[in-house]
């Protein structure tokens, strides 16, 4: 699945996805209870209905 484009210039959009993979190659692994809080954020029902 191709990437979407963040800035109509090729070199800029390359570079900042560049930048992206950079960040997140150089994060910490999740450890379980983070990745459940991640899951349970997502995964709540729609209770509230914009104003």
């Amino acid at each position: 699945m191709p990437r979407p484009v963040r800035f109509d210039d090729p070199a800029r959009n390359a570079a900042y996805w560049a930048r992206i993979t950079r960040i997140v190659d150089a994060a910490p692994p999740l450890d379980d209870s983070q990745r459940a809080a991640i899951r349970a954020a997502f995964h709540q029902p729609a209770t509230r209905e914009a104003a």
